[in-house]
This record gives structure tokens, C-alpha cells and sequence, in this order.
């Protein structure tokens, strides 16, 4: 086992673009397969989507195991997995596991763009995000990115909705969703199957379809 790094709040705002960020992934990418196709592109397993890639294939240069200040949560529907999307709600009370992968800010930028159906290849402007924790890049479902902290002297990034979790409906996820979630959880080596499976079961959306002995069963 190996120990979940607790991000924290930056004390001191961000003034410059940022070479390499850390992209915290709390959701599908979570799990390196998924992470492979959005990095060197393709479609992963599960998928019915190819994904073009960043225009930097090279796989993170470290990727661990942390936990962010929020909330993570399901609503709207996923095209690709059915039921509720995970997001992050960063102004919520709780805890959020995530994997945070060290990556460029030009891979950042594509990634980003992948998850709000754009096309690759334009950096973002990070300064924005790094002066106020937050920046809106439109009103889509991932199209608001989010400063969770700092991890190493490198901004912990990742993206979200524009609304917070007490703004929307929560809906349920999908079997086969929560199953990926929770292997790539466990993958990373920080926390036991049965705190993975009470954590999800624990999250809005989550809660009160699915118990933590039912998701720990989707990973047996």
C-alpha cells in the first residue's frame, strides 16, 4: 500500500502558465487504460467513442494517489456509460479520491478538450485558474476548470460543471461505471476495497442506490 498525498489549498495565487501541472482525475480517468486513450489516443474498453489524443502521447511522468477537498458526485446522463457522470464539487465539505497524474499544461489542455467534446491542440490559458481557484471556458458539463491546490510546487488541476452539488439533481450511476471507478481507485494502492466501496457509496447519486457491500461486489 502506498500512502493518498492530501492536496491543499494554494496560499499563494499562481501568476504564470505553469509548464507541468498535476491533472486530477476523479472520474473515468481515475484508470490508466482510460487515461492511455485521452493521452496516446483510441477507444478504450467499454467505449463506444475514439479519442483523438494529445499532441504529446507520452504517458505521465508519475502519477499518485490523493485526496482533494470536495465532493464528488453524479448527475446529468453519460452517453457512454448510462446513469449519472461524476463531478467534483470543490466548495462542498468532504473528501475526493482522486489520482493526480503529472502531466504538461499543453497535455492538460488537450485532455480538457477531449472532455468537452473540442478538438485538441490549442493550449489553455492557466493563469486565470490558478489567480482564483477557478475559470469558466463555457456553461458545458466539464467546461469549468478548478484549482484544488498545490502537490509538489505544481498546480492541482482538473475540470468539472458549472453548478455545485446542491444545484442539481443527483442521479444514479451505472454499474459498469462504479465497477471502473472502483478498480481504478484500488489500482492506485492507497485505499482498501471495502474504503473504495463505502466512499462511492457514500457519494450523492450513489447514496441510497447502492450500498458499499454492492459495489465492492461489481469488483470481485
Amino acid at each position: 500500500m502506498v500512502d493518498a498525498v492530501r492536496v491543499v489549498r494554494r496560499e499563494t495565487p499562481g501568476t504564470e502558465q505553469p509548464h507541468e501541472v498535476w491533472y486530477a482525475a476523479y472520474g473515468s480517468n481515475v484508470h490508466p487504460e482510460r487515461l492511455r486513450a485521452y493521452l496516446a489516443g483510441g477507444r478504450p474498453r467499454g467505449a463506444d467513442r475514439w479519442y483523438p489524443g494529445c499532441r504529446d502521447r507520452t504517458m505521465p511522468a508519475e502519477s499518485v494517489p490523493v485526496e482533494l477537498p470536495g465532493v464528488l458526485y453524479f448527475a446529468t446522463a453519460s452517453p457512454v456509460w448510462g446513469g449519472g457522470r461524476a463531478f467534483y464539487d470543490p466548495d462542498a465539505d468532504g473528501r475526493t479520491l482522486a489520482v493526480a497524474h503529472l502531466v504538461t499544461a499543453g497535455q492538460f489542455s488537450d485532455i480538457a478538450a477531449q472532455e468537452m467534446y473540442r478538438e485538441p491542440g490549442t493550449d489553455l490559458d492557466l493563469v486565470d485558474v490558478l489567480a482564483h481557484g477557478r475559470a469558466s471556458l463555457g456553461t458545458g458539463r466539464y467546461e469549468t476548470l478548478v484549482c484544488a491546490g498545490e502537490l509538489a510546487d505544481h498546480p492541482v488541476l482538473t475540470f468539472t460543471a458549472p453548478w455545485g452539488v446542491a444545484e442539481v439533481p443527483a442521479v444514479r450511476p451505472a454499474a459498469a461505471y462504479l465497477r471502473h471507478l472502483a478498480a481504478g481507485l484500488i489500482e492506485a494502492g492507497a485505499w482498501e476495497v471495502g474504503e473504495v466501496a463505502a466512499y462511492l457509496a457514500r457519494t450523492p447519486g450513489a447514496e441510497g442506490n447502492w450500498s458499499a457491500a454492492e459495489v465492492r461486489e461489481l469488483v470481485r
